[in-house]
């Protein structure tokens, strides 16, 4: 899954540890979602996206071979 919180948080000017903050989950999680390493739950996904003003699907692309059977 393609994301586009880096480009989001470094846009606003926010370091990873900002962003871990106001999410309230660990930088390391920051670290991981925009390495693409780690899947957010839906939950977070939403508050990710309610964070910076947008939707889930504008911040979370899935690639084509995760949407093939």
């Amino acid at each position: 899954m393609r994301n586009r919180v880096r480009e989001a948080r470094l846009a606003r000017g926010l370091s990873q540890a900002d962003l871990a903050e106001a999410l309230g989950v660990s930088r390391q999680t920051v670290i991981s979602i925009e390495r693409g390493r780690y899947l957010p739950s839906l939950p977070l996904a939403f508050r990710i996206a309610r964070f910076f003003g947008s939707t889930v699907d504008a911040m979370f692309d899935m690639d084509e071979k995760e949407t093939s059977p």
